[in-house]
């Protein structure tokens, strides 16, 4: 009698052990299941930070192709102002040519009537 209390005892302690055990796996599993949750979340969080990464640097490539555009309408508007001062001088200097085309036919009808004086 005493020895199957004995063994009785004992079953019942290898039975609580082996619920032990099952409830460490649980609490394992568990702390695997919230390892592999931070894992994830860590890699999304870099995910994010990569996107992030990689919207400034289109920014930058935006606000680069804005600079060299703002650069070629500023070029651009210098050469139509050259081309617009070139023509004026072009404009100058037709209208001296014609102005000493004019002194230099009153200098001839000058001569002439002084000629004819």
């Amino acid at each position: 009698m005493l020895r199957e209390r004995k063994k009785e005892r004992e079953r019942e302690r290898e039975r609580e052990r082996e619920r032990e055990r099952e409830r460490e796996r649980e609490r394992e599993g568990e702390r695997e299941r919230e390892r592999e949750r931070k894992r994830e979340n860590e890699r999304e969080r870099e995910r994010e930070r990569e996107r992030e990464r990689e919207r400034e640097r289109e920014r930058e490539r935006e606000r680069t192709r804005e600079r060299d555009r703002e650069v070629e309408r500023t070029r651009e508007r210098e050469r139509e102002r050259e081309s617009e001062r070139e023509i004026e001088r072009q404009r100058e200097r037709e209208i001296e040519r014609e102005r000493e085309r004019e002194r230099e036919r009153e200098r001839e009808r000058e001569r002439e009537r002084e000629i004819e004086r």
